[in-house]
Formats: structure tokens, sequence, C-alpha cells
């Protein structure tokens, strides 16, 4: 039986077909692709506008599919490509090297079918002898950028890379960074059952050497979801040391660090041009933690969880998050500390010896006859960051002052505002709370400041006088002051607004006020005899400030013995007092020498004593009489009758605690 002519050419397509797939996969199997090596260095080189080229050998190999893939797509082949001498070129501006990158050996192993639908899928990426050389400039260009072809409608999905050794140099204009790496197989010892290559780091930040090294996986799994790359190392940047240490967790879309992370250095302001995080001039530090990083599209956001150091001899612990959010980044958190130095921040706010910048190496700026810090605020960089950051610190030590309890703060900083809304802490048995707003969007701070102490102890308030020990009262304050500067000095010199402080019925030193009145005999009676308390009735005083300078409204002390009466000024631009003291005795003095005080001079250099007028008449009257009567005459000009108006303290207290509440509640005047 014959065939029909239609089937006989059925019959022959196919086995036409049949033919072409055959020579096909013979051609593909036979051919020399080193024969398209030209073709292929050209539309590469075209397409990212660099030279690229593969110098070495050019094979392509055909392999079985992946076993544990389903149905019919294990049996689709697949190539594996390798190829010799790989080279892209540099820039012509870079300085780091010629080649970007050049591989000894690299080998691709492609799945065909997502090409379909322009997927290129990598099962598996090996690179060996790698030299990288990589510089970014100051202006934010680099050398990996290539050139813009608009987006892209491939995409690239790699599954599977092993590391082989190679050499890194990377080039930071912007942060002076020159850094080296060389990298090396493990492939004994017990390092080689967890890790896969060893590396070197040299080079040098900031003209200071870089020295360190560390161990990485050798296969960086990118296709299951939960698969792990262990990472150590640890370096020395500049004044830096940094150590890590752990896993990158799902490192094929890495939602997915997780490393234990110690930083340590000369101060945190050395970290800046590391981490852009805006941190301020401290002592020696050393933290310890969790460094987490979340990936949310193209972000990532960093979290320091759990981390515990010093700052000189500060200790500090909790858990700040990084997010690189726009316009600003954010850090928050919070932070707790069990012992805080005011040395170790005196450098945060300006408050830093000259004794302590010469062991710190930092310019001495403050003037030995100067009182108020005049270290400047640097607000260039307030905008690095946006910040919402809580504190809390057990006890704040001032080396020669009285300590600090149970602090608590929360700071902001917002497009450059930076605000402690509230700032309290416990102070000599009592509590002071505060608000601070420093506004650095202009060239000058515009600083406001509130404050309000409340049942400060005055005996705890001299610590260091043994004759106020005995002491019993409590003295309570209001301030509300708003100036302009960029130090502290020139804030308080430029500020305006109200101070009022009150102190409740006690008892002081009569020492002390006998001090004050210049009574000889009483003073020679304490030093024989010994000291007693003086029952103290009421204080209270206000100061009205403008322009820097605190002019007394009202200052007036009531004792069972005296009653005493100040005026004068407070100028905190010349850093100057000028007051008088006007002591009136209850009771007869024998042999006293009262008279109106003086206290003037700066901050510095204070001088206190008696007025000279009245005085010297009060002399001159003793003298007078003692020549012309008697001696014993003599001592009439020297005795104080002792007359003077009672103080009505109940009516003083409750007009200067209402102008204290005002101080505390209106606006705050501006310039």
């Amino acid at each position: 039986m014959k065939k029909s002519r239609p089937l006989k050419i059925v019959l022959g397509l196919f086995a036409t077909l049949a033919l072409v797939l055959v020579a096909v996969v013979i051609f593909i199997l036979t051919f020399d692709w080193n024969r398209a090596r030209p073709w292929i260095n050209h539309r590469v080189s075209d397409s990212i506008g660099r030279e690229f080229a593969i110098n070495g050998d050019l094979r392509v190999h055909w392999e079985q599919g992946d076993a544990t893939e389903p149905g019919w797509r294990r049996y689709v082949p697949r190539p594996r490509i390798s190829a010799a001498n790989v080279s892209i070129a540099n820039p012509a501006w870079t300085t780091a090297g010629p080649q970007l990158a050049s591989v000894g050996s690299i080998v691709v192993a492609v799945h065909p079918l997502p090409l379909l639908h322009k997927e290129v899928v990598i099962t598996d990426l090996e690179v060996d002898k790698v030299t990288v050389a990589a510089q970014r400039r100051a202006d934010g260009s680099n050398t990996w950028t290539f050139k813009d072809n608009g987006p892209s409608e491939w995409e690239v999905d790699i599954q599977r890379l092993s590391l082989g050794e190679g050499d890194l140099r990377y080039l930071d204009d912007g942060i002076k960074l020159d850094l080296r790496a060389k990298a090396s197989g493990i492939n004994e010892g017990a390092d080689a059952q967890k890790y896969g290559l060893r590396f070197d780091l040299s080079g040098s930040y900031r003209n200071a050497p870089v020295t360190g090294g560390g161990k990485v996986g050798k296969v960086l799994t990118l296709r299951d979801e939960h698969s792990n790359f262990p990472v150590q190392a640890q370096a020395n940047l500049g004044k830096n040391k940094i150590a890590i240490e752990g896993q990158i967790t799902d490192p094929r879309a890495p939602a997915g660090l997780d490393l234990k992370l110690s930083l340590g250095g000369a101060s945190m302001a050395d970290l800046y041009p590391l981490t852009g995080v805006l941190l301020p001039e401290t002592p020696p530090y050393a933290t310890t933690g969790r460094l987490i990083g979340k990936k949310a599209g193209a972000i990532w956001n960093w979290t320091y969880k759990d981390f515990s150091g010093t700052v000189g001899g500060s200790d500090l612990e909790g858990t700040l998050a990084y997010s690189p959010r726009k316009p600003r980044p954010l850090l928050t958190g919070a932070v707790t500390s069990r012992q805080l130095r005011l040395e170790d921040l005196g450098p945060t706010i300006g408050a830093e010896s000259n004794e302590k910048k010469a062991n710190r190496g930092k310019p001495q700026n403050q003037p030995d006859d100067k009182a108020l810090p005049v270290e400047q605020f640097n607000t260039a960089k307030w905008d690095a960051l946006d910040a919402d950051v809580k504190f809390t610190g057990k006890k704040l030590v001032r080396t020669h002052d009285i300590p600090l309890q149970d602090i608590e703060t929360h700071i902001k900083m917002n497009n450059k505002v930076l605000t402690l809304t509230p700032l309290n802490f416990g102070m000599a048995g009592g509590d002071i709370t505060s608000n601070i707003k420093l506004d650095g969007r202009q060239k000058v701070i515009d600083a406001q400041v509130r404050m309000a102490a409340r049942h400060l102890k005055i005996r705890q308030l001299f610590p260091k006088l043994e004759s106020m020990q005995a002491s019993v009262g409590e003295v309570s304050a209001d301030a509300a002051l708003a100036g302009k500067g960029n130090s502290v000095s020139a804030m308080l010199a430029t500020s305006s607004g109200e101070m009022g402080a009150t102190v409740s019925e006690g008892s002081v030193s009569k020492f002390i006020l006998e001090a004050a009145g210049l009574n000889i005999a009483n003073l020679v009676f304490v030093k024989l005899f010994g000291d007693k308390q003086i029952q103290l009735n009421c204080m209270a005083g206000d100061f009205v400030v403008e322009h820097g300078k605190a002019e007394a409204r009202r200052f007036v002390v009531d004792t069972q013995e005296a009653v005493i009466n100040v005026s004068g000024n407070v100028d905190m631009a010349k850093e100057t007092l000028d007051f008088d003291v006007r002591p009136h005795t209850k009771g007869v003095r024998i042999i006293s020498l009262r008279t109106p005080l003086y206290a003037r001079g700066t901050f510095t250099n204070p001088d206190v004593g008696p007025q000279k007028g009245p005085l010297a008449l009060k002399a001159g009257a003793a003298v007078a009489l003692a020549t012309v009567v008697s001696p014993i005459a003599a001592v009439i000009p020297l005795i104080n009758p002792g007359k003077v108006e009672p103080v009505d303290c109940k009516a003083l207290l409750a007009e200067a605690n209402q102008t204290r509440s005002e101080a505390r509640t209106a606006p705050i005047k501006k310039h």
C-alpha cells in the first residue's frame, strides 16, 4: 500500500527538522566559542561604556538539569560557561588601578527556560583569582556605576556564589580611606568546617594605618531563604577598633544581618566619616552589642541592640535604631547608665577643661580668665540626622561638685532644632526639672531654657564646707531665660528673662553669718568654743535679666539675729559681679565692725570685703575718742545697738513665690 503524498511531505518535514536539531546540537557541542569572543567583548563593552574582555579560553558545556526541580524541567539540560582571564576596565580618572575587576577563572551555570521571559537565573557562579580596584570620589561618583542605558528589561538572579582567592583595593576620597584586602582559602583546621576564606586588611584611614583581618564562608547560597553565611572580622581604622562576628541570614533578600559588633576608639566623633551618624566628642569608648540589619525595599534599617559599654569612666547600655530616611536619617532608642561622669560629657556640652583637651590633643580654647564655657557648638553637622532618644541615668558624677541622681531626659533633634524636654535630675536632696531648646537653623543658635529647683538641702549644697553640715533648710528656685549664641558663654551673655529663689524656715551656720557681719567678738568666740546653728526665718531673692545683666530686684535674708539686704547685679557678658551687702544686727554686739560689704570683681577672681568709707568712719571715731576722752570710750563706736525692723517672712515668701511662678509660666523674652 502506497503512502499518500501529504503524509510523505509531513514525514519529510519532521525528518528535516530532526536533522536541523541534531545539527544545532552538534554545532553547539562542537563549536569553538573562542571565535565568539570578539563579538561578545564588543557587545558588552558597548553596553556598559567600558572595555570588557575575555582574554582566555571560553567554553560551553552542557549538564543535566537539577534533579530537585519538579516535573519535566529537571530533564532540561543547562549550559555551564567557563571563561579565563576576564576583565572590566576602570574609568580613566581613577587612581585605584586600570582594571575595575579581573578574574582568573569564572564559571557560570545558567537555567535556560527563564531566558524566555527575560530573566537570567544563574544557578552557580564560581570566581577565583579575583582582583578588584574600586574608587569613590568625594562628590559621590564611583567606578562601579556603568553607562546609563535606561531601565533594563532583564532581571538577574544569582542563586549560589563560590568565592576563591583574590585581592581588593578600595579608595574612598570622601572619608580618606585606602583599604586593601587579600583573601586566601582555608583548607584545613577547625576553621575549615565553618569558613572557606581568610583575608588580611591593610591600608590607611585619614593618614592613619589600617590593619586587621577575618574569615568568611566560601560558598554563599542565595537560593534558600534560611541559609546562613558566616562572617568574622576585626580591623583598626584610624583611632577606631571594629570587630564583627555572626551570620548573614537569608542573603538572597537580606532581611538578614545579625552580627555581634564591638566598637572602640579615642572618640565617638571619629565614627562620623564611616557611619554618617553624628556623634559627640567623647573620651575613649568601647561597646559590644548585636547589629541587626533589615531591608525594607531599597532601604536598610539598622539596630544596635542590647549594647553595653563604657565612655571614659561612664557606663552605657541600651538599644539604638538607625533608619536612612529622607530628607535626614533618624536615630531612635533608649540608653541607660548606672554612673555617668560629667568630665566624660564635657566635650559634648562645651565644659571640657584646657587640661583635658591637652591630654586628648585638642586645642585649648578656654581662656584662663573666663569661667563660662566658650566651646562652640558645631551646628554645621546638626542636619546630618534627626534623633529621638530617651536617656536615664542613676548617677552623674561631677568631679568637684555635687553628684546628680536619677537623670531623665528626652533628646530630640529635628531639622537642626535640639530639645531636651524634659531634662530632670535629683540634686542635693531635691529635684530639678528643666526644658531646653537650641534652634540651630540659623547661623547663631537661638536658645531657651526653663528650670525649676525644689527642696534642695542647704547642707548638701555645700558638701565640703564643714560649718554647713549641721545646717537645715531647703532652697527652691526658678529660671526662664532666652539668648543667642553658639556657646554657653555667648548664650548667657545675651540672655533675658527671670530668675528667683527662696529658702524656707531652717537653720544655718552662725559662723557664716557672723563672718558676713564682721562681728569680731563672736568670730573669736566661735573659733574658740565652736559653731552653733542660727535660726533662718526666710530668704528670698529674684533677678530680672536683660541682655546678660541680672539685676537684683529683691534679695533679703532674715535670721533670728540679723537681717541682710543685698542689692546689685551680675553681668554675664563681662563675667563680673557688683553687690552691696547691708547686714543689720537684731541684738547688741560689742566690738562689732559691722559695716556694708561689697562683692565685686570677676567670676574667676572675685573680691569680697568691707566698704572702706563706713569702716573708716567707725575706726576714725574710735581713735578720736581714745585720744580725746579715754581708751574705754573708743569702744563706743564699735557697739551695734541692733535696731532693725523685723521681716514679715510669710508675706515675703508669698510675694517671692508669686514672682517665681510668673517667671516659670510667662513667655520667655526674645531679642
